[in-house]
C-alpha cells in the first residue's frame, strides 16, 4: 500500500474533471446534475446518502470514490465512529479485498480530518 494524500487527490481529480468538463461538457454536465440530486437531503439525509456511496466505493475498490465521499461524509456531518462503521459494513459486503480498500478510507478519514481541523484553526483565527 503506498502512501496516498486523499486531500490532495482529491483536489486533483478536481482539476481534471474541470479540464475535461471542456472536452466533453454533455456527459460531465449530466453526471454532476445526477451526482447533485442523487446526494440532495430526501428520505434520507445527505449525510447518510454519503455513507452508503462510501461503503459502496469501498466494495468496488475505488480510491476516488474513497477519496470524495470520506470527503463528502465530513461535510455533511458524519461522524468518525459513523464512517468507521460504515467501512466495516463495506468489510463484511466485499470480503478480504474491501477489507483492503477500508484502510484506505480509514487513512482517508484520518487525513480529511486534519484538513476540515486546519480549516476551522484558520476561520476562527480570521474571525
Amino acid at each position: 500500500m503506498t502512501e496516498q494524500s486523499y486531500p490532495k487527490y482529491r483536489h486533483h481529480l478536481n482539476l481534471l474533471m474541470k479540464r475535461m468538463s471542456k472536452e466533453l461538457p454533455g456527459p460531465t454536465a449530466g453526471f454532476a446534475q445526477l451526482h447533485s440530486t442523487s446526494l440532495a437531503d430526501g428520505v434520507l439525509s445527505r449525510k447518510h446518502k454519503e455513507l452508503t456511496a462510501l461503503g459502496i466505493a469501498i466494495a468496488a475498490r475505488c480510491d476516488a470514490c474513497i477519496a470524495y465521499h470520506v470527503h463528502g461524509a465530513l461535510r455533511a456531518g458524519a461522524t468518525r465512529p459513523e464512517i468507521v462503521e460504515t467501512i466495516g459494513v463495506a468489510m463484511m459486503m466485499g470480503g478480504g479485498p474491501a477489507t483492503m480498500y477500508g484502510c484506505e478510507a480509514f487513512e482517508a478519514l484520518d487525513q480529511f480530518e486534519i484538513e476540515f481541523a486546519e480549516e476551522r484553526a484558520i476561520r476562527v483565527a480570521s474571525q
